[in-house]
């Protein structure tokens, strides 16, 4: 299986009806770090703008950029999509299987 990148995510997010993301940790100032996010599972996400580099225009979601992102397949409780890893916290893009 060839290495995810970035045009990875860009194409599922484009592909995807139904898109939806699950925070869960993100940047913490108060304690300089990361920390996990107590979230209810998977929020519909109501808008895409891809031209966003930074975010895909989703709310939640972040990209740090310069091979810095760790994408990794995700499938469990009938969701299917990716987990995005970095320096400021961990997000799941997915779909229903």
């Amino acid at each position: 299986m060839k290495r995810a990148t970035l045009a990875t995510i860009k194409s599922f997010v484009r592909k995807s009806e139904g898109l939806h993301i699950s925070v869960r940790s993100r940047f913490d100032g108060m304690c300089d770090g990361v920390r996990r996010v107590d979230n209810d599972g998977f929020t519909p996400v109501e808008s895409v703008n891809l031209e966003d580099s930074y975010r895909l225009g989703i709310p939640g979601a972040w990209f740090v950029r310069g091979s810095r992102d760790w994408f990794t397949p995700y499938a469990a409780d009938g969701w299917a999509g990716w987990e995005v890893s970095n320096c400021c916290g961990t997000f799941v893009l997915a779909v229903r299987a």
